[in-house]
């Protein structure tokens, strides 16, 4: 064991037993350990940047708001679970119907906060939500029950979404976007990663919003009406330039009523829709099936105000019982590719 870890165990030790203690680590940074008697809330409103909110397995019926540069919330265990108050909204979190906010502002984005190993279900909005950070890491954070989006960030940059595991949320499991209240030409993310995460039940696994320079690697995703979606519109620039490789997709055949913005959904597996130069590649995509506009394994869809998707390419993926066809392109937009795929019907024909 390395002295940083016997530093850090060491300074642990000293506050559990005390309820809300604080002792300083070897680094100069405090541990605050919660108990479930007592609130996160509270431990997070009296840390300073780079402490660390250690949370004691137990339920905790709170909103959590979180606006501290380099604070990390950690639950001990699996065992963290935060659910709704039912006293009135202590904070603009509870109000909004959020689990945990992380919240910078306009003018200075909130940086390097880290959530992990936390539980947060049944919010009337978003189990976690974000907006205006840099560099937040949110990993091993299950988001069950959540009313519209499990995990969500919007106008933020080098995020990183790692084993987390997002279910039965109204909408998207993970959700992220350029900002959701303003029609904008898609953002640079700077590099966000949504890697590894469990994204099964919800309305959509992944959404990606009018954003570029991001990857969807590795993620398991079924049992959703739809698994993932790279969403541009008529604004520039388009969505893209991202990629979506390594991704387990199968299986997301639940069906989902019409909105406002798009037809019904049931059995989609990737769709791209007003999006450019994405790469689609190393994934498997099977047993996805709809009679929906947008069903298939790999869909090439125009976007719903008519902008089409250009130089995309779907290379390299493995795709099997995907209907009405593995590979589907109703777009007419130019440029993109279907090379090496191994699948075994496509509209038009001659993709596969």
């Amino acid at each position: 064991m390395t002295k940083h870890n016997i530093a850090y165990l060491a300074c642990a030790a000293a506050v559990i037993g005390t309820g809300l203690g604080a002792a300083p680590p070897a680094a100069g940074h405090t541990v605050h350990v919660v108990d479930p008697s007592e609130s996160i809330q509270r431990a997070v409103d009296v840390a300073e940047p780079g402490d660390t909110v250690l949370v004691r397995p137990g339920t905790y019926r709170e909103s959590v708001a979180i606006s501290t540069p380099g604070l990390t919330v950690r639950g001990m265990d699996q065992g963290v679970v935060i659910k709704p108050s039912a006293k009135r909204a202590a904070n603009s979190c509870a109000a909004d119907g959020n689990g945990i906010c992380v919240e910078g502002t306009t003018k200075r984005r909130v940086e390097d906060v880290t959530l992990d190993s936390l539980k947060v279900t049944g919010f009337a909005k978003n189990g976690v939500y974000s907006a205006r950070t840099d560099r937040l890491t949110v990993r091993n954070v299950t988001a069950t029950r959540n009313g519209v989006w499990g995990i969500a960030q919007e106008s933020s940059v080098r995020g990183e979404f790692r084993w987390n595991t997002a279910r039965d949320n109204g909408d998207a499991g993970l959700f992220l976007a350029n900002t959701v209240t303003a029609e904008n030409g898609a953002a640079d993310s700077r590099g966000t990663v949504v890697a590894h995460n469990r994204l099964e039940g919800n309305r959509i696994g992944v959404t990606v919003r009018r954003l570029r320079n991001l990857g969807v690697v590795g993620n398991h995703i079924t049992g959703n009406c739809a698994g993932v979606f790279v969403v541009g519109d008529e604004n520039k620039p388009k969505a893209g330039d991202l990629a979506v490789r390594d991704n387990h997709v199968a299986r997301n055949n639940a069906y989902c009523p019409k909105t406002a913005r798009l037809p019904f959904l049931q059995g989609s597996g990737i769709v791209l829709t007003g999006a450019e130069e994405t790469l689609v590649t190393g994934n498997e995509v099977f047993d996805n099936v709809g009679k929906s506009p947008l069903s298939g394994g790999v869909v090439l869809f125009k976007s719903m105000v008519g902008v089409t998707s250009e130089r995309n390419r779907i290379n390299g993926n493995w795709l099997e019982g995907n209907a009405p066809a593995d590979l589907v392109n109703t777009d007419t937009g130019k440029g993109n590719t279907f090379d090496g795929n191994s699948c075994g019907a496509s509209r038009p024909a001659g993709l596969c």
